[in-house]
């Protein structure tokens, strides 16, 4: 029996180079080959599709007067005129953007920087340990981290308000507080998250040359010039990357925010995929959430691209 590569090969040989049929011939044998792996990824592709491709078909509920027995009649933009007439939505969006940004910012330096202190760590078990310790925390579920910053922070029983009560002071309901909700959101989610970042760019500093460190070592190059000259062009690929991965999750805060706001805060709190969460679900306007998650997705979508074309223009080259 003939063996299909042999086959293959037989039939590729009787095809001019470079022609069509032969381009042809060489790209179902290459399908034929990774077969197997194609099968492998169609139970992942069915579960894209139907959990992401389909349901793009509500989108048109944005358009339309929606009731519990479904469309009623073509409403066109007029979603979108209350949308951006009301003053919840601008009041959410503004907070979206001050939350949202902020934590962009402050996860990226922190990361950054974090990774660089360890990446200058020369005891290994000690660096293993302190990689594991700020790595854990992403693990936890946003239920979890809210349950012991509601028990830490707690005006009753918490362990801070235990410590300002100790020294004479008042109780403070931080989590019910507008001028104390977000520093302790943000605080809360770099405690959470910084970890992940930090360990990204401690994979992309291990490509570090160690012959480009001798080098400016014996110039005479200081530690910090090192770091500005070599560590940070090193991941600043990386670097891009992240930032935009956590700019297009910029809007999508609606977990962390959700578990961690109260009725008291919402002036401060609240975010477009909260608002979007009550005026559809709790107060059952479907049209008119629909609107604003398409608006909210079509912004998001915007920053990536606008976050690409930057690093196009940084680098010369596109990272998407």
């Amino acid at each position: 029996m003939v063996p299909l590569k042999s086959m293959a090969n037989s039939n590729l040989a009787g095809l001019q180079p470079g022609s069509q049929q032969s381009k042809m011939a060489r790209k179902m044998l290459l399908v034929k080959k990774y077969m197997p792996f194609y099968f492998m990824f169609l139970p992942a592709l069915i579960i894209y599709v139907l959990f992401h491709y389909l349901p793009l078909w509500g989108i048109r509920i944005a358009f339309y007067e929606y009731g519990i027995f479904g469309i009623k009649y073509f409403k066109g933009l007029e979603n979108f005129y209350e949308l951006f007439a009301s003053e919840s939505f601008w009041r959410a969006f503004i907070n979206t953007l001050l939350i949202s940004g902020t934590n962009l910012v402050l996860g990226m330096f922190c990361s950054v920087v974090l990774s660089l202190l360890l990446n200058e760590v020369k005891n290994g078990p000690f660096k293993k340990l302190t990689q594991t310790i700020v790595y854990l925390p992403h693990f936890l579920s946003w239920v979890v981290v809210a349950s012991i910053f509601t028990m830490i922070l707690s005006p009753q029983t918490g362990v801070v308000n235990s410590i300002i009560k100790s020294f004479g002071g008042e109780p403070i309901y931080f989590l019910a507080k507008e001028e104390w909700w977000r520093p302790i959101f943000l605080m809360i989610y770099r405690w959470k998250e910084t970890g992940w970042g930090t360990i990204i760019f401690l994979a992309a500093l291990s490509a570090a040359d160690p012959e480009l460190y001798e080098a400016a070592w014996i110039d005479g190059a200081s530690r910090l010039k090192q770091v500005w000259y070599i560590t940070l062009p090193t991941i600043r690929t990386t670097i891009l990357v992240v930032f935009i991965m956590n700019l297009s999750s910029i809007f999508n805060m609606f977990e962390s925010v959700f578990v961690m706001q109260n009725p008291l805060v919402y002036k401060v709190s609240d975010v477009i995929q909260t608002y979007t969460y009550r005026t559809g679900l709790v107060q059952a306007d479907f049209d008119y959430a629909t609107a604003v998650g398409l608006f909210n997705s079509v912004l998001s979508f915007t920053l990536v691209i606008i976050a690409n074309k930057l690093s196009k223009i940084i680098q010369g080259e596109s990272i998407l």
